[in-house]
């Protein structure tokens, strides 16, 4: 792969999460990353802040947003959601992998270029956190589990940590997204991550979306900072070539 596609490659893998509590704040690192970063990620913070609105505005100027909601509910709920995100022009959503959840996801969907995503095990929980809730299976049986009903119920993809990544894919095929948040920069703190990965790591694993927010939408210079990741994943895809 030559240079210039592994930019390209990475840039249209790269998800910022704008995970801020203002739209204002949101519309200000938009604009400062400018045509660097060609999706975001819309979840609760922003969403609850009034930034729902923002979702159709982003795709009106040629963005892709990654709604990550992760809806749960009876499936009528779960279906009305769905049409919702559809109407804002979200071009990702995800959806807490319990299979009637997932199914009347699917179903509300079909025929659409919504891509659905699986949220396995949040990465901010390891085996302790599942058995304090009550499940009987630790994080990697809970999400091969999950992955699998995902990949049989016709979603889009899902949702790992990049340390699931590479078996995920093996499990899932070579079509189904996989989107890995909890990613780090070489030396960046993990803060409430506890399966966290580099953008390299992550990539070489299988994952074919990253999603960053702090280390970006923190950092002094945001678009200096989602520069050198997106360097990084650049490297990374062209030595996978």
């Amino acid at each position: 792969m030559s240079d210039a596609n592994a930019s390209n490659a990475a840039r249209d893998r790269l998800i910022v999460g704008l995970d801020v509590s203002t739209r204002a704040e949101a519309e200000r690192i938009v604009e400062t990353l400018g045509d660097a970063v060609s999706w975001y990620k819309i979840g609760y913070q922003l969403a609850y802040a009034g930034g729902l609105p923002l979702v159709t505005d982003l795709a009106n100027s040629g963005k892709r947003v990654f709604l990550d909601l992760k809806l749960l509910d009876i499936p009528n709920t779960v279906a009305k959601g769905v049409d919702s995100a559809l109407a804002l022009g979200a071009s990702m959503l995800t959806i807490h992998a319990y299979p009637h959840a997932m199914q009347a996801a699917v179903d509300a969907a079909k025929g659409t270029d919504l891509t659905l995503l699986g949220v396995t095990v949040l990465t901010s929980l390891d085996d302790a956190d599942l058995t304090t809730a009550g499940y009987a299976h630790g994080v990697s049986d809970l999400v091969r589990l999950r992955a699998g009903q995902a990949r049989d119920i016709g979603m889009g993809g899902i949702v790992s940590a990049a340390h699931e990544a590479a078996e995920m894919r093996a499990l899932i095929g070579p079509q189904m997204v996989i989107v890995t948040p909890g990613i780090r920069p070489s030396g960046a703190p993990a803060g409430d991550q506890k399966r966290v990965s580099t953008p390299a790591d992550a990539l070489h694993a299988g994952a074919s979306h990253l999603v960053v927010a702090r280390p970006i939408v923190a950092a002094a210079n945001p678009r200096e900072a989602a520069t050198a990741i997106l360097d990084e994943m650049a490297a990374a895809l062209a030595s996978r070539a």
